[in-house]
């Protein structure tokens, strides 16, 4: 058991920005998630039981992205620009299509169901565990499989075949229409440790031919 250094939440502002973007789909309100997220935590002393940091700070920003849901409704609906992605991840960008590629995986992650949402934030943008993410979302390990299994394949659907219609409630994406005109070329994506968005499965679709 140890008490949560504050002085080492730092070194997770822009992970859990990455996070909230993910989640909220804006700048603003992902500041805002974000800010409030610290402010809970710095609220009191935090005792974590032999829990990593990005650990429980994922459990205080999904709380808290859960308990704003009623005032980020009367919000106007946004959608991730490249300002926002630059702010997410301040490193330059090697090609301009590798913004826009960035900037269209994180306005359909935004999109998705939010149990999904979550789901993918935790371990695709914050790198936990399988076990670590049921833990601080409340589910079983099992549940997260599933529903990282469905996210990961809504975004790689929507990414492709933009045009698709919106998948129901239980995650059961579309059918491409064969010969959509909508079809566009896979695009390459990468990854770097874990300091921009993963390339695991959310990116798989997106690999050069």
């Amino acid at each position: 058991m140890r008490i949560l250094d504050p002085q080492s939440l730092g070194r997770h502002v822009d992970r859990l920005y990455r996070a909230a973007l993910g989640l909220c789909g804006s700048r603003e309100d992902a500041e805002d998630l974000v800010q409030e997220t610290f402010a809970r935590v710095l609220s009191r002393p935090r005792l974590l039981h032999g829990e990593a940091d990005l650990y429980y700070l994922m459990k205080v920003l999904r709380n808290t992205f859960l308990s704003s849901r009623r005032t980020a409704s009367r919000r106007p609906v946004t959608v991730a620009t490249l300002d926002d992605i630059v702010a997410a991840d301040p490193k330059p960008i090697g090609r301009p299509h590798e913004a826009l590629e960035v900037q269209e995986v994180y306005a359909t992650i935004a999109e998705l169901p939010e149990d999904f949402r979550l789901a993918l934030v935790a371990v695709d943008v914050l790198g936990l565990s399988y076990r670590e993410a049921a833990r601080a979302l409340r589910v079983r390990e099992a549940t997260i499989t599933t529903r990282l299994f469905r996210a990961r394949k809504q975004v790689a659907q929507r990414l492709v075949h933009p045009s698709a219609d919106t998948p129901d409630r239980r995650g059961q994406a579309p059918a491409p229409q064969p010969g959509s005109q909508n079809a566009r070329p896979q695009a390459a994506s990468q990854r770097d440790g874990g300091e921009r968005l993963p390339s695991s499965g959310v990116l798989d679709s997106r690999r050069a031919r």
